[in-house]
């Protein structure tokens, strides 16, 4: 027992420190070396636990993934906020992740996808996964205003899937310097919804 736990205690260690190096190297010069360093463990640490590099990678996202997945159900399924309200506590959620390191960790590893399908599978899984989440949302939006206009509620939850995965990209591509408001135009999205709330 005791051993079972110091192994997840060990395993949570490494990937905290991974979300750390990432953030701060990226995923071309991230390595297993520099993780064990700022883990404080010993490099065939990394090696038992997740096998390599990529395998230490692919079970950082997971291990973010699924914490947050679990934050936005509880906030989609609470009852007691307006649809504006969640849409407005997910824009808070996006600055959460943006300081967290997740959307540096989401969008290396969909760079890195793109040329490695074990990877491109994980992610996939993932993004699927808020997908149909938004989706659930969507159809309640669809009951609460009878109808989304021309749109399905599975359209409306790639849409708004995209919007905010777009929106990670051009925040670390630095465009919000650059003038575009990214998170601006997201937030003002709510005030669309606030409009359509208040026909009902």
């Amino acid at each position: 027992m005791a051993r079972t736990l110091a192994k997840v205690d060990t395993s949570t260690v490494v990937l905290e420190a991974a979300k750390k190096v990432l953030r701060q190297k990226g995923y071309a010069k991230l390595s297993t070396r520099d993780v064990a360093a700022a883990a404080g463990v010993p490099l065939s640490q990394i090696h038992y636990h997740f096998g390599s590099k990529q395998g230490m990678l692919l079970a950082l996202f997971e291990y973010l993934n699924s914490q947050l997945l679990d934050r936005q159900s509880v906030l989609f399924h609470d009852k007691t906020l307006k649809l504006s309200e969640q849409w407005d506590k997910a824009c808070d959620y996006l600055d959460e992740d943006i300081g967290s390191g997740y959307v540096r960790v989401l969008q290396e590893l969909i760079a890195a996808s793109w040329a490695d399908g074990a990877v491109a599978k994980v992610i996939q899984t993932g993004i699927m996964g808020w997908i149909t989440l938004i989706g659930e949302l969507a159809r309640r939006a669809e009951r609460e205003f009878g109808g989304l206009g021309p749109f399905t509620a599975d359209e409306v939850a790639i849409l708004v899937g995209n919007a905010f995965i777009g929106a990670e990209s051009h925040y670390l591509l630095g465009l919000e310097k650059k003038g575009a408001p990214v998170r601006q135009a997201l937030r003002r999205f709510g005030d669309l919804i606030r409009i359509r709330e208040s026909l009902k």
